[in-house]
């Protein structure tokens, strides 16, 4: 029987990867992508917990949006609940940081034009 959220039975809860068992090609690989990168530079404004997965303007429809999170959660690099019918977000900063000194802060602080 899958693990379930109370009030979410409708949906397995999220499985996270520790950034500590992140390659280095499997983060970059994250965070190639334009999608990704929105996603990743929208939740490093934004508080824990207070991004739903339907917030984030994207261009891609609600499969597409899954993976590239599912992409996220296994690099390490966010980390998802459920609260209610909604799935919210965090940016695992300080874990990533931690296993890849800098390399948030170079993508977060990239000007130029993807």
């Amino acid at each position: 029987m899958a693990n379930r959220t109370e009030g979410s039975s409708h949906r397995a809860a999220p499985v996270h990867t520790d950034p500590d068992d992140v390659s280095l090609l499997t983060a970059l690989s994250a965070l190639a992508d334009s999608v990704r990168l929105t996603l990743i530079r929208e939740l490093a404004s934004s508080a824990d917990w207070t991004r739903s997965c339907g917030s984030f303007d994207v261009p891609v429809g609600k499969a597409a949006l899954s993976h590239h999170f599912s992409v996220l959660r296994g690099a390490g690099l966010v980390e998802q609940r459920d609260e209610g019918p909604k799935r919210v977000n965090r940016l695992r900063r300080e874990e990533f940081d931690a296993r890849f000194p800098g390399l948030l802060d170079l993508i977060l602080r990239a000007d130029e034009p993807d």
